[in-house]
């Protein structure tokens, strides 16, 4: 597949070693405007893959395209290296998952390197390494001191074969986003942090994001955040206050009854003893359920009546009280009153139990007694005593008003998002530093004493046993109480590892440093990141954290901004035949594969040229032997043009390479990569036909190297060995990556001359070369004058002629 002069892998060979030799992408070598190019950093589950080629071929056009354009670039990678898939590995194995570890990540590192990735080096970073968990430990701690990391028991989501705590961030469809399997729920005493009190913030915040990032990241994370308005209002059961959320106090009067989470504290502590069998049979019965399934419209509603009456507070009306499977605990206050008429849900349960229902906003639509289907629309109360006749947000300002006036209710904001549950019930990650002791409780461990380093466990002593493997480390597990000197136990758990990825991005600006997590000087003058190139799939997790993260910095004044990355990228995904590629499938291709038959560069080109950045990228329906064809004709160009003699000036040589700078600068901005590559294979045509011709020397090779620097991103080697073809000496340090990105002389993208169509009713059926300022009267002149457009009309008359200059004529016959 391999031209026969040009071999991609030679070209490799030789510049590889000399790139590493002059560390051309160092940051502080440049002097222009700082820009922080961030990839999101590999998980080293292995060797890079086909997604990996794709989503750092993306970041690395950014980078080096604004190296060349004279910015001092900070382009780092590191490693995001604690996780199940260590732990997993080493169980299988029989050894420690840091050996597995740092395997994958020396294999990775080798294959950034041959992939040609402009990374700094000397920033290199792994969250695994204790000279970083310590400054993860320190952030919890500061964290605990806010009131922002806390304890509490609750029913959490578990799975059963990795053995621990899932946040609700990573429960898909009711399994495991890792393993896949079914996750149950088991009642557990966690940590958690308190995103919930950034809920607003993390709202307002996007505005500063709109236009930078897709609409489609800031949608998931509106919607995931889920701001509802409305009110708490206050029911009486039996000799208790039970007050619930409500975005609608507009419908209290059509309350018929009330319904409070099976699964919550809540419903056992109403349950009447007549009751209290039913109750614990159906709460045994829920407990089997995921989120997922209690949410399904599709499930029939079950339920048990808890056989005591709620007070409905705008009527005095005695509803009944059931526990239900489709309310949730962690929701709201878990309890809600049940509107029948006017929502779904509760008009099913309300038909499964034979309980009424009464309409109190007439939307003119029919009785969802009879039909079944709830009215959630607008329209005027009825059946509202005193509020009959007010609108929706009149009846709603009202009657919230009274309730406060009445002790009964105030008005309230409420959120989707949940308190980030962090504790996990594994081995490889970083330690919780936090000491448990009887006499003095929670005592966090003193900054001298971090990082609190893991205990050396390996094989099957990481084996899952339904608690942390930690635990089974005696000599770890205890020690002395920091403030009492008594014996006490430290924290088995480790935290999720989207803490560690929460702040990585700020120590890449000063890797070394040893004060605090990171140089707060560093940080002013690298963060906010400038670009962020990363897979969608990280919306909700590892995006929302980073910025809870960045504003919880921010309110302890270790940063001056709010938002951590000012613009992101999100690549598409590499498939095969229409599928994502699996080994279980069968149909994986192998990245190493496709470099040792195509090479480097006409790999990076094929995931550039396939098409937009956010698309899927299908490697059936690309050809990667297409880029090693054109590579070699541009390598063969260049080496033309270096040993050009003299000959004949040719300005339309000149015209086409400023239009070329023009359009790859602009297109390259704006992540058309696919069609600035189009136009780097135009120009390469171009030059090959005035080399052909015998154009003047200097002028052949300042085109020639135009075309190598603009190439510099896309195809690295080729285009520095073609510099070098040209008369360049990269090994003495004048390397294609550090030449001045090329500039359009502004004079020659001025067209003299354009071609205009002509289009006898609404067909083409002449061309006409005319100055660019060619005036409407002339360009009737010269279409009327056509032959073709003569005998298109055929003796017809002309009724009208629309004239859009310079480049459109339609002559409409009568």
């Amino acid at each position: 597949m391999i031209d026969e002069a040009y071999d991609p892998h030679a070209l490799q060979e030789r510049w590889l070693p000399v790139w590493d030799r002059l560390d051309l992408f160092q940051a502080g070598r440049r002097s222009g405007p700082r820009t922080y190019m961030l990839d999101m950093f590999p998980y080293p589950s292995g060797d890079l893959h086909m997604g990996h080629a794709e989503a750092f071929s993306i970041g690395d056009v950014v980078a080096r395209y604004w190296m060349l354009r004279g910015h001092d670039v900070l382009h780092p990678i590191g490693w995001d290296a604690f996780g199940l898939p260590a732990e997993n590995a080493a169980i299988r194995r029989g050894e420690h998952p840091a050996t597995w570890t740092y395997r994958n990540i020396d294999t990775q590192a080798a294959s950034f390197r041959r992939f040609a990735v402009s990374f700094d080096w000397s920033r290199r970073l792994n969250t695994c390494d204790p000279g970083y968990y310590r400054w993860t430990q320190w952030l919890f701690l500061r964290f605990l001191e806010r009131g922002l990391a806390y304890r509490k028991a609750s029913a959490v989501n578990w799975c059963p074969q990795d053995q621990t705590v899932l946040a609700n961030e990573q429960v898909v469809g009711g399994r495991c986003e890792r393993c896949g399997a079914e996750v149950t729920k088991r009642d557990l005493t966690q940590w958690y942090f308190k995103i919930t009190e950034y809920a607003e913030r993390l709202l307002d915040d996007m505005a500063q994001l709109v236009g930078a990032w897709p609409e489609r990241v800031l949608l998931m994370q509106r919607n995931w955040i889920g701001r509802s308005t409305g009110a708490y209002v206050d029911f009486r059961v039996g000799d208790r206050t039970v007050t619930v959320f409500t975005t609608r106090p507009d419908t209290l009067y059509g309350a018929t009854f009330f319904v409070v989470a099976a699964d919550a504290p809540l419903a056992d502590e109403l349950c009447a003893p007549a009751q209290r069998d039913a109750f614990e049979a159906y709460r045994d019965q829920v407990s089997k359920l995921s989120e997922i399934e209690r949410q399904s419209a599709e499930r029939p509603k079950t339920g048990v009546d808890l056989g005591v009456r709620a007070v409905n507070p705008v009527n005095g009306e005695e509803i009944p009280v059931f526990a239900a499977d489709y309310v949730l605990a962690e929701y709201g206050t878990g309890a809600i009153m049940s509107v029948p008429a006017h929502d779904q849900r509760d008009l099913d349960f309300a038909r499964a139990f034979g309980l009424p229902v009464r309409v109190v906003v007439d939307t003119g639509e029919p009785d969802p007694a009879r039909t079944g289907v709830a009215t959630a629309g607008e329209g005027i109360l009825v059946n509202s005593g005193r509020y009959d006749g007010l609108g929706k947000d009149e009846a709603i300002s009202r009657i919230t008003a009274d309730l406060n006036e009445r002790g009964l209710g105030v008005a309230a904001v409420n959120y989707r998002l949940r308190d980030w549950l962090l504790s996990r019930q594994r081995y490889w990650g970083c330690p919780i530093p936090v000491i448990h002791c009887e006499r003095d409780g929670i005592v966090p461990v003193p900054d001298a004493a971090l990082p609190v380093l893991l205990p050396d466990l390996s094989g099957d002593q990481l084996h899952p046993k339904g608690e942390s493997p930690l635990a089974a480390a005696a000599d770890w597990v205890s020690v002395p109480c920091p403030t009492c000197g008594g014996p006490a136990r430290r924290d088995t758990d480790t935290m999720d590892t989207f803490v560690d990825s929460s702040w990585y991005f700020l120590r890449y600006c000063s890797p070394d440093f040893e004060n605090g997590p990171f140089d707060p000087e560093a940080v002013r003058a690298w963060m906010p990141v400038t670009q962020y190139v990363g897979g969608v799939e990280h919306a909700i997790l590892h995006l929302l954290y980073s910025r809870f993260f960045t504003k919880v910095l921010y309110d302890m004044g270790l940063v001056d901004f709010t938002e951590p990355f000012s613009a992101l990228l999100n690549q598409g995904s590499v498939i095969l035949n229409g599928a994502a590629m699996s080994k279980s499938k069968g149909n994986m291709v192998e990245l190493g594969a496709e470099l040792a038959r195509y090479g480097v560069d006409a790999v990076r080109l094929t995931m550039l040229f396939a098409g937009p950045p956010e698309d899927d990228i299908d490697w059936a329906d690309v050809s990667p032997s297409g880029s090693v064809r054109y590579l070699a004709r541009v390598w063969r160009v260049c080496g033309d043009a270096g040993r050009q003699g003299p000959g004949t000036h040719d300005p339309a040589l000149d015209r086409a390479v400023a239009r070329t700078v023009d359009d790859v600068t602009r297109l390259t901005e704006s992540f058309r990569f696919n069609v600035a590559i189009a136009r780097l294979m135009e120009l390469t045509s171009a030059v090959r036909k005035v080399v052909d011709r015998g154009v003047d020397g200097p002028q052949v090779r300042s085109a020639a190297q135009a075309l190598a620097v603009m190439l510099a991103p896309y195809a690295p080697y080729t285009a520095e060995d073609c510099w070098a073809r040209l008369g360049h000496e990269p090994e003495a340090g004048d390397s294609v990556h550090d030449a001045q990105w090329p500039q359009a002389d502004p004079a020659l993208l001025i067209e003299e001359t354009v071609t205009c169509v002509v289009q006898v009713a609404g067909k083409v059926r002449d061309r006409i070369e005319v100055p660019v300022t060619v005036t409407e009267d002339r360009l009737r002149e010269l279409a009327l004058a056509s032959e073709n457009v003569a005998r298109a009309l055929g003796g017809r008359s002309v009724r009208t002629v629309v004239i859009r200059p310079p480049k459109l004529v339609n002559v409409v016959p009568g």
